[in-house]
């Protein structure tokens, strides 16, 4: 089986330190970073380049809106990218889903990030969206898919347990390291996470150690970290 190292981390557009967020992500070491709240106004093409340069990483997916992307480490590769935009709502941010299908270890996987609303109403209908992308993705590429974000929403939510129906809570199967991702300094909630197919093997999912003392430097979120196995 291949192994596989995804890493889900909401950045909060580079606002705090930009060197913690690189030395958060390269003493994870994933091969697959999956971005929320990435730059998307000044210079916002340059940044994301630098950001990538600064992980070891290549980006494989994303665009200016909605501040989504996907990275991959050296032993991926990209073999295609999707990105779509979710149903709007009047004076609420665009939501979109950015998708990366990959392959390493010559296992295929689609890797896809998401930053959901604060609000239940969109929240809930852009996971609908999003299962529905996800499901005509899995028929194109013929690969498992693994869904990471910011889901502004807890355990047990109604736009969760859809997810959840659908997917593995990945630090449910295989919890490791500690479960609150926000806020980085003080942790009480879990809103970020890792969803992924029942044809994943999940052996470790969780906030791991702050072992450099970055994560409240970098940005306001905690990363999730999961080691995968792909047949």
């Amino acid at each position: 089986m291949a192994a596989v190292r995804l890493q889900t981390y909401n950045v909060r557009s580079l606002r705090d330190d930009a060197a913690a967020v690189a030395r958060v992500v390269r003493g994870n070491a994933p091969d697959v970073l999956c971005l929320q709240e990435v730059p998307r106004f000044r210079a916002w093409r340059l940044r994301r380049r630098r950001l990538a340069h600064a992980c070891g990483m290549r980006i494989a997916a994303g665009r200016r809106a909605c501040g989504l992307a996907v990275l991959t480490g050296p032993r991926v590769r990209r073999t295609a990218r999707e990105f779509h935009l979710l149903t709007p709502d009047p004076g609420l941010h665009r939501r979109a889903l950015a998708i990366a299908v990959l392959e390493v270890g010559g296992a295929r996987l689609i890797a896809a990030s998401t930053h959901l609303d604060l609000r239940p109403e969109p929240r809930l209908r852009h996971v609908h969206e999003i299962l529905a992308r996800l499901d005509r993705a899995r028929a194109r590429y013929a690969a498992p898919v693994v869904l990471a974000g910011d889901f502004n929403e807890e355990p047990g939510g109604e736009a969760w347990s859809l997810l959840a129906d659908h997917f593995q809570d990945a630090c449910e199967a295989a919890p490791t390291g500690e479960e609150p991702t926000f806020p980085a300094r003080g942790p009480t909630r879990r809103i970020d996470a890792v969803f992924a197919d029942p044809a994943v093997r999940v052996t470790a999912c969780g906030v791991p150690p702050d072992e450099t003392g970055d994560y409240a430097r970098a940005t306001d979120h905690r990363p999730v970290l999961a080691d995968l196995r792909l047949g």
